[in-house]
């Protein structure tokens, strides 16, 4: 469903990712994890579109999508999360799950808007009960009306999260995911990501959450991939071990 092939990003003389490869296939739970300074969050933006690589293909569903923005790429179905919660803070918790399902229009235009078609108004109701179907997925629709500026930053991530969501994504890339969160909101996390069917890859530093989320990790050190496979023979490998665990 996603894929990078012979990946490259050179900051300068830096190399952060050097020839990476790596086929997610639909419906799969990849975890990616590695040191500091790995290049996980850099992966993550050129498979978005907010880095172009140096080098190397992104491919969404077969498709070639290097060239194309990150807008292109979030309406073909890829979906992010950040490291650090990326919310609209003058809006309400509510109004910026909506912000995911606005691009899609609501048919008639301006005149629609102003006359209050009919048509439009069953849209948006529509909207909105998807918008709260999905807050109380991720358990946050009682801040509905709350502005994200005021959450402290767990029930930022779960805004996230839920906005992400919203438009039902066939690709779903989390960024540091567990960050900020209480464990029973990490428990909450993990099982709304477990029941998707979307392809999700996510980057953290919270092994034991990657191990018991993912069916599959990956371990980036200096830009390279040095493991690929199962959580459990992920975790006995001697050179993840040295580079990584510990």
């Amino acid at each position: 469903m996603i894929e990078v092939r012979d990946v490259g990003v050179r900051f300068g003389g830096v190399r952060a990712l050097s020839d990476v490869g790596l086929a997610v296939p639909r419906g799969q739970t990849c975890g990616v994890i590695g040191p500091n300074g790995a290049g996980k969050t850099t992966l993550f933006d050129v498979v978005t579109g907010l880095r172009r690589p140096t080098t190397g293909t992104v491919l969404l569903d077969g498709r070639d999508v290097t060239g194309l923005s990150a807008v292109r790429r979030s309406r073909m179905g890829l979906r992010r999360t950040f490291q650090r919660p990326q919310v609209f803070g003058r809006l309400t918790v509510l109004d910026n799950v909506l912000t995911a399902l606005e691009w899609r229009g609501g048919g008639g235009g301006l005149a629609a808007d102003l006359v209050g078609w009919r048509g439009r108004r069953r849209v948006e109701r529509e909207r909105r009960d998807r918008a709260r179907a999905v807050l109380d997925r991720c358990g946050i629709v009682d801040l509905a009306g709350s502005y994200a500026a005021d959450l402290p930053i767990g029930r930022r991530r779960m805004v996230e999260l839920a906005r992400a969501l919203a438009d039902d994504p066939a690709v779903l890339l989390l960024d540091e995911p567990t960050s900020g969160l209480d464990e029973e909101q990490a428990a909450l996390f993990a099982s709304v990501v477990a029941s998707l069917d979307a392809t999700v890859l996510l980057v953290e530093h919270d092994v034991g959450f990657v191990m018991a989320a993912c069916e599959r990790v990956v371990v980036l050190d200096l830009g390279k991939v040095i493991a690929d496979g199962p959580p459990d023979r992920v975790r006995e490998d001697p050179v993840v071990r040295a580079a990584y665990l510990g």
